[in-house]
């Protein structure tokens, strides 16, 4: 499918670096990802919450070129209740509105409701991130509501958190549409 996950690594700092560069991606104010001031704290929060079993982080790598182009993870995993969140999810510039995202979701989406049984997958994002939010609308995931003050940003601004889900009887679907979007792509 031209891209693949795999587990993400401390030893994946420095591509991972190089993916945010492209389009300096730690200045958009709605989103964090990773800079080389905070990529240490980065990847210390996804071993810690992988250790947690709160999170399963992923590196994203394009296989035809063997390149770390993002990130991504299952994250606030409710094991007991089989709901995951899909996110801190970001990608280099140059492999935004590619097909990137769309493979990627698919595959997590998958193992999410076919492997793990999920009864639900959540995303969560930025009220003013609005290429986000397309992007997820786009999956065929549907809008739950609006967390409003949901968290205080590192500058002290207020988010307002837009939550999105897919629940397991969209997932056929849901798993149709992104193949067809897929052919397109690949």
């Amino acid at each position: 499918m031209g891209v693949k996950l795999v587990p993400l690594k401390s030893d994946h700092k420095a591509a991972l670096l190089s993916a945010a560069s492209d389009g300096n991606l730690w200045d958009l104010w709605y989103t964090s990802v990773p800079s080389a001031n905070s990529i240490d704290e980065y990847l210390e929060k996804a071993k810690h919450q992988l250790q947690a079993h709160l999170a399963i982080p992923f590196a994203v790598v394009d296989e035809k070129h063997n390149k770390i182009v993002g990130s991504t993870r299952y994250c606030n995993i409710d094991e007991r209740n089989r709901r995951f969140e899909i996110g801190y999810t970001w990608y280099a510039k140059s492999y935004q509105r590619t097909g990137t995202n769309t493979v990627c979701k698919y595959l997590l989406l998958q193992q999410a409701f076919e492997k793990f049984n999920c009864i639900a997958v959540e995303f969560r994002t930025h009220w003013h991130n609005h290429p986000s939010r397309n992007a997820i609308l786009r999956l065929g995931a549907k809008q739950d509501g609006v967390l409003r003050n949901h968290r205080i940003c590192s500058d002290g601004s207020l988010r307002d958190t837009v939550v999105y889900s897919i629940i397991k009887s969209e997932w056929p679907t849901v798993k149709r549409s992104l193949e067809a979007k897929l052919k397109h792509y690949y």
